[in-house]
């Protein structure tokens, strides 16, 4: 199969490649700077309809990685991104003749805030939708859904919270408010949260291509299925980066409110240095989020091959490699 992957050189993207690779197919990628993959590129930005469209050509599938992610910015840079790019992809995968799309959504799309216990893949919602990201791709998913078609089928999968070695986003973002001191468990550090491990979210992928044909227009979450707390999902990475557990502890609503606080403060200082708070991150810490997996697994007839002990294991291994056997202190 002639497959294109946008978002290439991403933590996901580039497993995704590899992976497409490694099954004989014809690989083209599709990001902002050269990734060093081995396989045809087309550098550009999703934004540009006239790039996108270069890259679509000739290509029976598309796995559509590319995406804006942060916890702060303008809505502008979210909405030509997530929404833009998004449309981009899909207009020019309709007009080239591609024959299926997988496009990466977040469970975020149809969190409202509340616990979700064994939640379902409900629909994307843009309006109860937290926060620019959350909301930015909601507007993307109902784009690439609504192009799904008898001549495309179009498939949205959501990996909630994926984290591995070399991840920038949850790991990172976890490790480096470690090592200052600034993370926090937010409430009792009780509530259960599911997590994907990266190489578990990139089969789910290449699964959801696969079976894109008998799967258009639905719509799936895709996790490790093993809810754990809070607490020790944090306790657990950056343990696995040398560190001690967090100590910290906020209170619930306290958390929220100030979150609200400091997001106006930083939308005025229009900084690109993340706040230590926002009111979705204390959402995120502070209330339960694990989803049902088996009509996910039953539908892409996948299953996590890596569990979270031999994430972590992986996780730890990294970190060792990395740090060049320099110790790490809190």
């Amino acid at each position: 199969m002639r497959v294109l992957g946008t978002g290439a050189s991403s933590l996901l993207g580039r497993p995704l490649v590899a992976r497409r690779v490694d099954r004989g197919d014809d690989v083209t990628s599709f990001q902002r700077r050269a990734s060093g993959l081995g396989v045809t590129e087309h550098l550009g930005d999703v934004a540009d309809k006239e790039a996108v469209a270069q890259a679509v050509v000739g290509v029976q599938a598309v796995i559509h990685v590319a995406g804006h992610v942060a916890m702060t910015g303008s809505w502008r840079q979210f909405e030509e991104t997530n929404i833009r790019g998004t449309q981009n992809v899909i207009d020019a995968a309709r007009a080239a003749g591609v024959e299926r799309v997988v496009q990466v959504s977040s469970p975020s799309v149809a969190h409202g805030g509340a616990s979700l216990v064994g939640a379902p893949a409900d629909p994307a919602d843009p309006i109860a939708a937290r926060g620019h990201y959350a909301r930015s791709k909601a507007e993307a998913e109902m784009v690439a859904l609504g192009a799904n078609s008898s001549e495309m089928s179009v498939v949205s999968v959501r990996p909630h919270l994926i984290w591995g070695p070399g991840d920038t986003q949850l790991v990172g973002r976890i490790v480096s408010r470690a090592r200052a001191g600034r993370l926090a468990i937010v409430g009792s550090g009780a509530a259960l949260i599911d997590t994907t491990y990266i190489d578990n979210a990139a089969d789910a992928l290449v699964a959801g291509l696969d079976r894109a044909p008998l799967l258009g227009g639905r719509v799936f979450v895709v996790t490790n299925g093993q809810p754990r707390p809070v607490r020790e999902m944090l306790s657990r990475i950056v343990m696995a980066a040398g560190l001690e557990p967090p100590r910290i502890k906020v209170p619930y609503v306290a958390a929220r409110v100030g979150g609200r606080v400091v997001e106006k403060i930083w939308d005025r200082r229009a900084t690109d240095d993340e706040p230590p708070m926002t009111s979705f991150l204390a959402e995120q810490l502070g209330t339960a989020h694990w989803f049902d997996q088996r009509e996910t697994r039953e539908a892409l007839g996948w299953s996590p091959a890596v569990s979270l002990s031999e994430g972590f294991r992986r996780l730890h291994d990294w970190f060792a490699t990395v740090q060049e056997d320099r110790p790490i202190s809190p």
